[in-house]
């Protein structure tokens, strides 16, 4: 007997997180009612539908602008010329599913506030995951990078938000090939850390994949990439890339195993999570964690782990996290 042969099924993409402030369509007259400047770059696509042009960085940031300052209420909000200007619903999809990853290990219930300590490894000039933490959780956060100014231009935003103040403690790397070293002590309990690495090997492949980007958002082919996302090189790319990077982050994560509950990464490479598993092993990682996440065609994941034990987890989140009655 002959069958009809089965449907290739499609390989589903997740969504973002139920919680995100971002999901579905973006509301354009909401955004410029809230921030002007953003209508000068508000058009009709081509399903007529209003929207922006994606592979424009002045689009871009004008549009990061009013999402914040809609959903966020921050004001003032800006970053140098050239800086990584990020996709805010991507990193709240980050936040949200740390948020779930600690309610998973705290009887069911978010922990709130600032007495949660989030390390966020490489703040960049945008201050973006402090803001979503500070704003949806409560959250605070140390809040480190190598470059002098992002730090300054974070902390300008920090200042020109009052709500923030006192939220966000920045902490300059001293040592750009330390990640952990140098910015945390043993003896200071962060309940989680998140890192966006670099993860382009070289300058020339950072450019190529930047190429890429803006020929799949722009209509007409181009030779020449504009960073529509900005980036400096520290940003972008690493020697070794995202997969040495990481590496090292788990090595030295090891070095401090009781004073992180949860560390974690963004691993944008698929083919890089073999040798990732195999260094949290040799680590003497406890428990890890892959949590997929997607946006539009774009797929990703973090990467979770945890050098403590079952008893050294209860009397931490006992502790420090059980709501004082």
């Amino acid at each position: 007997m002959g069958g009809k042969k089965k449907k290739k099924e499609k390989k589903s993409v997740p969504r973002l997180h139920p919680r995100n402030k971002h999901v579905g369509r973006y509301d354009f007259t909401a955004l410029t009612a809230s921030e002007p400047e953003l209508t000068q770059y508000v058009r009709p696509n081509l399903h007529g539908d209003d929207s922006i042009d994606f592979a424009d960085p002045a689009s871009v940031k004008a549009l990061n602008k009013a999402l914040l300052k809609h959903h966020y209420q921050i004001g003032g909000w800006d970053i140098p010329e050239g800086y990584l200007c990020p996709p805010i619903p991507g990193r709240a999809d980050y936040i949200h599913h740390m948020a779930d990853l600690l309610c998973s290990n705290n009887y069911g219930n978010i922990p709130t506030g600032d007495k949660i300590t989030c390390l966020d490894i490489g703040v960049g000039a945008s201050c973006i995951y402090p803001i979503i933490g500070q704003k949806e959780y409560g959250w605070s956060f140390i809040a480190s990078d190598i470059d002098e100014n992002s730090i300054a231009s974070s902390q300008q935003i920090v200042d020109n938000n009052p709500a923030l103040k006192g939220k966000i403690e920045f902490r300059l790397q001293p040592v750009p090939k330390d990640i952990i070293y140098g910015v945390i002590t043993k003896e200071e309990r962060v309940d989680l850390s998140i890192c966006n690495p670099p993860f382009h090997a070289s300058a020339e492949e950072a450019q190529k994949g930047s190429l890429r980007k803006v020929n799949n958002l722009g209509k007409e082919k181009t030779d020449k990439a504009v960073l529509n996302f900005g980036g400096q090189s520290n940003e972008l790319w690493c020697e070794g890339g995202e997969k040495k990077f990481i590496r090292e982050m788990v090595r030295q994560s090891s070095k401090f195993p009781t004073s992180c509950f949860w560390y974690s990464t963004l691993v944008s490479k698929q083919s890089n999570l073999k040798g990732i598993y195999e260094n949290l092993k040799a680590a003497e990682a406890t428990a890890v964690q892959t949590i997929p996440m997607g946006q539009g065609n774009k797929s990703s994941r973090i990467v979770a782990w945890t050098f403590l034990t079952k008893e050294q987890q209860k009397v931490w989140k006992n502790e420090k996290w059980k709501e004082r009655k």
